[in-house]
């Protein structure tokens, strides 16, 4: 559903946030259905149980701590 509203709205970033380590693992196959669909599109990541290290395992572009450094990293991000 992600990859696809992506597509639809024409998304420049898709962002993602996890709670629970369960639910950490679909960030994983979201951004692998993104490459397998040549998806054009950064992908960061946060929430309580990311980490950079998580980040940089599952190939996402970025990761964020808090609400405030995800606006600067989403302008970075834009701006490349």
């Amino acid at each position: 559903k992600i990859i696809a509203a992506a597509k639809e709205h024409n998304a420049s970033i898709i962002v993602l946030s996890a709670l629970m380590t369960t639910t950490m693992m679909r960030m994983k196959d979201t951004i692998a259905l993104k490459q397998k669909e040549n998806l054009n599109v950064k992908v960061m990541i946060g929430g309580a149980v990311t980490t950079q290290s998580f980040a940089d395992e599952i190939g996402a572009d970025g990761y964020s701590k808090d609400a405030a450094d995800a606006v600067r990293l989403a302008k970075k991000l834009l701006s490349e």
